[in-house]
């Protein structure tokens, strides 16, 4: 599976009357994304929406939880 390396547009989806998107078929073949696939849905309030492929998620989670300890022991007073 490709490693995201920034900002890249894939053009736009539109919500469908039941809530459904479609993801952009350059998209799904970057990231190796086939039907049936599960994503993990998050955001962080109203500023953005994540998707995570399932089998990705513990990846993810090591990942954030090291690049927040290395910003907490960076900048010492970042949580007073």
């Amino acid at each position: 599976m490709a490693k995201f390396h920034g900002p890249k547009i894939y053009g736009t989806v539109t919500v469908g009357e039941r809530g459904q998107i479609a993801i952009p078929v350059e998209l799904r073949k970057y990231f190796g994304i086939k039907a049936g696939d599960k994503l993990f849905v998050f955001s962080k309030g109203k500023e953005f929406i994540n998707l995570i492929p399932a089998g990705q998620f513990n990846e993810f989670l090591t990942n954030m939880t090291e690049m927040f300890a290395k910003i907490k022991k960076d900048n010492p007073d970042i949580t007073k």
